[in-house]
Order: structure tokens, then C-alpha cells, then sequence
């Protein structure tokens, strides 16, 4: 099953509104000798392709070929048993003759929740649930989410100085981290099926918004490959980041706006004040911060948030750090909300 998690992840942010699911198929031969201490049973990899191609149990099944008849899939994701853009994937392992189907997690959508286990186990085939469940349940949360709420899960990415300050007194911000982070900065947006910033970041700084990585790296896009970059407000003519959709008005309304068209998940950039709105709104699902080891020393440096705070103490906003990351001496730290 971790085998069909990191064939998974290797294809996160391709293939949305589908989720990113991985598969292993395993062979009889190689099943019976699991406990060979040479470890080098034989196996077949699958991962869901871009939508409008094959799911992850398919392309396993496809490189199996006639091997699948008997064998053991490992699947971190229900199949499917509904006709979509593609045919039932439980369909296809029923008739590749699959005799066991060991599932990560059950699938919340509608058109399948339970569904496809049901008809793997109506025709005889042995299902298991549950294996790796909390493993496959966080790296599929952005879908997770999406499908229980109809709404993105809202990563609220921030860069800043060790004291709070995201840009100079004169405006100038470029560059406050160092290269590493600004690189893993666009890993998340690789990640990610939308890019959203404030009209007034457009207007002072023209950004792209796009995935800029060499093209050896695993999470390189072509330009095809790109996420949706969403502008709150209007966009200049010629702004760098054209096209992009311009949305506005309640910030509820354009998550549902974005969920319905199929983002999985939406990487909010800034400036300060869309930052402060989806915070203070309590919109934002994880919160990435970049700190570098840097301080402006004084107040008028402009800070993390633009608009009012907690008034007391009491009222103070308080997180759960999920994780810390030296990255070549700048810090990311991952933020979960408080639960409500």
C-alpha cells in the first residue's frame, strides 16, 4: 500500500477534479513469496492520469496484462463503480479476474461511497478496507474535503521576516527567503489547482503566478500543466498573470465557485489583505509560513496581515504546528486551525 501511495503523490496536482489515486498489482507468484527476504517479488504500478484518462487500477491492470488473473491490488482509493469519463474501474478488475482488492480508504463521493466495494465483494473478490486509512486519508484531504463540503481545501501560504514583515516601508519584497524556499514555494503551487491573489498584488508587483521549475524536477508543469490563477478583482490589460479568472464578493461563494469547477485544492499567495480576509473569515484550512532569519527592526515594515486582530489575549488566534523544515536557513512551519 505505501508503494500505492508514492505512485499517488507522484502525480498530485495532474489530475484534478479525479483524485490522485495510486495501485499495486500484485501477482500470484509474487504474492505467495511476500515473506522471501529477498524482497524482489515482481509488481505492477499504476497512478491515475490526467482527466479523461485512465485511473490508477486500469493502468496497473494494463501492465499486468494477463498476470492479474488471481492476483492481490493494493488501491489507496475505492475503485469506482459508475460510468464517468471514464468506464467503471470495478468493472475492469472483475474481469481481469483480480481474486483480492486491499483498499486504502472508502470514497466519499456520491456516485461511489461504497458502491464499488460492494460489487467487487457481490462477485466473490475478497476486499479489504482500512490498510495505511490514516496514511492515504492526509495525502488525499484536499479531496476529501472537496467532496464532503463541495468547497477547496485553502492552503494560505505566507513568506516573512522573523518579526512579521512580509515587505520593506517602500514596498520592495523581492527577495525576503532564500532559494530553497522559494523553490519548495513552488512545489506547493505544483500541488495545487489554483493560484489566488488580490488585484493590488497584480498591480504592484505583475506576477505570474506560474510553476517555475527545472524541467528534471518531479514537480515540473508545462505550460499546458499550469494551475488556475484566480485574481479577487480586476486584472489589469497585460498583467503577466492573463488569462486568469477574476472572481469577487463573499469569499464563501468563490470556494464554491472554484469547487465547482472541479480545484481540489486553491493556494491563496496574498497580499496581505486577501490574507487577512480568508483568516479572519476562519477559511483557511493550513496555513504554510516561510520564515527567514531576518528582522526589520522596527513597526513600520509592512506586516503579515493587513486589518484588526485579536483585541485581547483571549481572542488570540492558536494553531497546531504540524511540522518545521529548515530549508537552507529559512524556516517553513505548517499551521493546522484550531478545531472548532
Amino acid at each position: 500500500m505505501l508503494e500505492a501511495v508514492a505512485a499517488a503523490e507522484r502525480v498530485r496536482g495532474r489530475t484534478s477534479p479525479n483524485p490522485w489515486v495510486g495501485a499495486v498489482l500484485v501477482p500470484v507468484a509474487a504474492d505467495d513469496a511476500t515473506d522471501d527476504a529477498t524482497g524482489d517479488a515482481e509488481f505492477f504500478v499504476g497512478a491515475t492520469a490526467p482527466v479523461g484518462g485512465p485511473h490508477a487500477e486500469v493502468t496497473a491492470l494494463a501492465a499486468a496484462g494477463p498476470r492479474a488473473e488471481g492476483a492481490t491490488l493494493y488501491v489507496t482509493l475505492e475503485p469506482c463503480a459508475h460510468h464517468g469519463r471514464t468506464p467503471p474501474c470495478a468493472e475492469a478488475v472483475l474481469a481481469a479476474g483480480v481474486r483480492r482488492v486491499v483498499v486504502g480508504i472508502d470514497d466519499p463521493d456520491p456516485q461511489v461511497s461504497g458502491r464499488g466495494i460492494a460489487l467487487l465483494r457481490q462477485a466473490g473478490v475478497e476486499v479489504d478496507v482500512g490498510v495505511a486509512a490514516d496514511r492515504v486519508a492526509e495525502q488525499l484531504t484536499p479531496y476529501l474535503h472537496h467532496r464532503r463540503t463541495g468547497r477547496p481545501w485553502v492552503v494560505l501560504k505566507l513568506a516573512s521576516t522573523l518579526d512579521g514583515r512580509i515587505a520593506a516601508p517602500d514596498g520592495s519584497s523581492r527577495w525576503i527567503t532564500g532559494a530553497a524556499a522559494r523553490a519548495d514555494a513552488h512545489r506547493l503551487r505544483a500541488k495545487s489547482d489554483a493560484v489566488l491573489v488580490g488585484a493590488g498584488t497584480v498591480r504592484a508587483d505583475d506576477p505570474t503566478l506560474t510553476v517555475r521549475l527545472p524541467d528534471d524536477d518531479p514537480d515540473h508543469r508545462a505550460p499546458s500543466e499550469q494551475p488556475l490563477r484566480v485574481v479577487l478583482g480586476h486584472v489589469p490589460v497585460g498583467a503577466a498573470v492573463l488569462p486568469a479568472l477574476e472572481l469577487d464578493g463573499d469569499l464563501g461563494m468563490v470556494l464554491t465557485d472554484l469547487g465547482d469547477r472541479g480545484v481540489l485544492q486553491v493556494l491563496v499567495e496574498g497580499g496581505a489583505g486577501v490574507a487577512h480576509a480568508f483568516h479572519a473569515a476562519r477559511l483557511v484550512d493550513s496555513y504554510v509560513l516561510y520564515l527567514a532569519p531576518a528582522l526589520f527592526g522596527g513597526d513600520d515594515a509592512r506586516p503579515l496581515f493587513a486589518g484588526p486582530g485579536a483585541p485581547t489575549l483571549d481572542g488570540l488566534w492558536r494553531g497546531t504546528i504540524r511540522s518545521t523544515t529548515n530549508l537552507g536557513g529559512d524556516l517553513r512551519v505548517e499551521l493546522s486551525p484550531p478545531r472548532v
